[in-house]
């Protein structure tokens, strides 16, 4: 079956269109960016050092320019008001279920209060919707610790007890834990996948509403060639400076760059792992993941699975399709940089595993570009670090070097220096128009609904808002080059990632903590500063952002993980989202939630889905 034959007139016409459109724009605008650098270079000869600078230049810049023009894609689908080849939500409103769906919550080691309070706030909207009765809840704990578990199943209990949820909620421990995560939902799908026909994957920190269950569910239903619908979690509830910044950004660029995804990938979009509906038996039959040849960390397991899914399902010839215009999911991000990094360590490794899974026949070739996209995503950060090497190595030599005004030849004139400021100046403008444009874009657009600008804080917090949270990620961005450098040297030097529980609380990251892990980026800021600026003091200037970013990231990183300058920035009316200045029903529950009354277990016994430590 041909997924996108399935969809018919619905896409097929515009797919190729969209696509020579999204590509050709984007290396066409890396191409005439690395025009401009090249006339530049050429000016005084090029060197073979500037030569690999300029292909850097423009592997990177492809990279920018393609989120810049899913941004502009994004940016006309949000004016027009509907994009014609996406599903359209207005089809299924209202529409009966006739089936089945389980929805399921890997949790390992976490904060059973926290999960119970997730849980609550889920079952009491999804109890609110007509629809409830085709809804079952699974939480699958590979929890290790004891104690842990102990907590996890009284919590299960209480909630059974207290909801009357018998035999709609269930607790299953695997003793057995093999393949982290997509190894428990795998052995979810073994066990009870028969019995139901979609399943919804959560995380522990995921929320979402009864209406947005629903309707995914209903579009399930009305469109049997999907295999995979992924909605857009928006991260909410960190206090922290840090977790503020990340939710602004995101709160004010998702919706438009997921609209611009979806725009070009139509039916070869991608999964994310969790707030997504999945056709289990479609899923059952063409997504189990390989083990990789070799050893970790490139071999064995693989870690990132949900791009594998996704490109499984494809290949059986099911549609995975995004669906950014759903209102009502949610997730938590990390309330700090190091736990960010930490997280991020994680997905480098299985990022880059997915080099080892290009060459598997049969795959789409959008589903190789998404496998390319998650290696690039972590891969581009030695590859910037390399480029700002590369120019500081070469202005260093053009200021060591002294001219040559008449060189081996037949010359009667001098040959005189060239500087190009012009194709300078235009480059440099250029390179800041696709960094910029997309975030300016994001406020466009918020400054164009009234009741939207007022919950960002109104015109004028927005607007300074959103300069306060690009000057952070100027400042952020140096430390995460170097995080990312390390990950993804060590990944290729065979060291692999240990499985841990993510901290999801809003911890404060000491001065001694955050020097600990970043020491060695101090020292390498400051000597490279200091060697510019002894060599090369003009080009000194021009690496004053990234410097500046090295040389204070332990103390950014302590100050940004406070809650206390995250609560300032609230009392002054910045870096607000609709999700708490206008709180849904859901996030206001789970904020409110009195988690130590909750009770630890109750009088009935429910039944546990193939006994509590299956």
């Amino acid at each position: 079956m041909d997924a996108l034959s399935c969809s018919g007139s619905r896409v097929r016409p515009h797919v190729r269109l969209r696509r020579t459109l999204f590509f050709g724009l984007t290396l066409l605008t890396a191409g005439c960016a690395s025009a401009l650098l090249l006339d530049a270079l050429q000016a005084n000869s090029l060197s073979g050092i500037e030569l690999l600078g300029l292909l850097l230049f423009f592997a990177l810049f492809a990279w920018i320019a393609s989120a810049f023009w899913s941004a502009i894609a994004g940016f006309a689908i949000s004016l027009v008001g509907r994009d014609p080849g996406a599903v359209q939500l207005g089809e299924v409103a209202g529409r009966a279920l006739r089936t089945r769906t389980a929805i399921a919550m890997p949790v390992y080691n976490e904060d059973p209060r926290r999960v119970a309070a997730g849980l609550e706030a889920i079952w009491c909207s999804l109890a609110r919707e007509s629809e409830r009765g085709a809804f079952d809840f699974f939480i699958l704990s590979d929890t290790r610790d004891p104690d842990i578990a102990a907590e996890e199943e009284a919590m299960w209990r209480g909630f059974v007890a207290r909801h009357q949820a018998a035999g709609r909620v269930f607790y299953r421990r695997r003793r057995e834990r093999s393949g982290h995560k997509a190894g428990n939902i795998a052995d979810f799908v073994s066990r009870w996948g028969a019995g139901y026909d979609y399943m919804v994957v959560f995380d522990a920190d995921s929320i979402m509403t009864g209406s947005a269950l629903v309707t995914l569910a209903r579009v399930m239903d009305a469109h049997p060639e999907i295999g995979i619908l992924q909605s857009l979690p928006l991260p909410v509830g960190g206090e922290t400076l840090f977790a503020r910044l990340l939710q602004f950004g995101a709160r004010l660029q998702g919706p438009m760059l997921s609209s611009g995804l979806a725009f070009w990938q139509l039916g070869e979009s991608n999964y994310w792992g969790h707030n997504a509906i999945v056709r289990l038996q479609a899923f059952a039959r063409h997504c189990t993941l390989p083990h990789l040849p070799g050893k970790p960390p490139l071999g064995g397991e693989i870690l990132s699975h949900d791009f594998v899914e996704a490109a499984f399902m494809r290949r059986a010839g099911y549609e995975v399709r995004q669906l950014p215009e759903l209102i009502g999911s949610w997730e938590e991000m990390p309330a700090n940089l190091i736990d960010y990094a930490a997280r991020d360590r994680r997905w480098t490794q299985g990022n880059l595993q997915h080099a080892r899974v290009l060459g598997f026949p049969g795959l789409h070739p959008l589903s190789r570009v998404h496998f390319l996209t998650g290696i690039v995503s972590y891969v581009s950060s030695p590859m910037w670090l390399a480029l700002l090497l590369v120019s500081s190595l070469v202005s260093a030599i053009e200021t060591t070097r002294k001219p040559q005004y008449f060189p081996p030849g037949p010359h009667t004139l001098p040959q005189w220096p060239q500087m190009r400021a012009g194709e300078t100046a235009l480059l440099f403008a250029l390179t800041l128009a696709v960094l910029l444009l997309p975030k300016i874009l994001g406020v466009l657009l918020t400054l164009r609904d009234r009741h939207l600008r007022r919950q960002f804080g109104g015109a004028a917090r927005l607007c300074l808002s959103l300069l306060v949270e690009q000057f952070f990620s100027v400042l952020l961005a140096p430390s995460m080059m170097l995080f990312h450098s390390t990950f993804v040297a060590q990944t290729l030097l065979g060291k692999a990632v240990s499985w841990n529980a993510q901290d999801r609380s809003d911890r404060g990251v000491t001065l001694r903590e955050a020097f600990r892990r970043q020491k060695w980026h101090l020292a390498f800021g400051l000597a490279w500063g200091a060697i510019m600026l002894r060599v090369a003091p003009y080009f000194f200037w021009w690496l004053t952002p990234v410097l500046v970013g090295l040389i204070c990231g332990v103390w950014l990183t302590a100050w940004t993980s406070r809650t206390s300058a995250g609560r300032i920035a609230r009392r002054w009316g910045l870096l607000l989202i609709p999700e708490e200045t206008a709180p849904p029903r859901e996030l206001a529950a789970l904020r409110c939630a009195n988690l130590d009354a909750l009770p630890a277990s109750a009088g009935s016994s429910p039944s546990v889905a193939g006994g509590a430590t299956a």
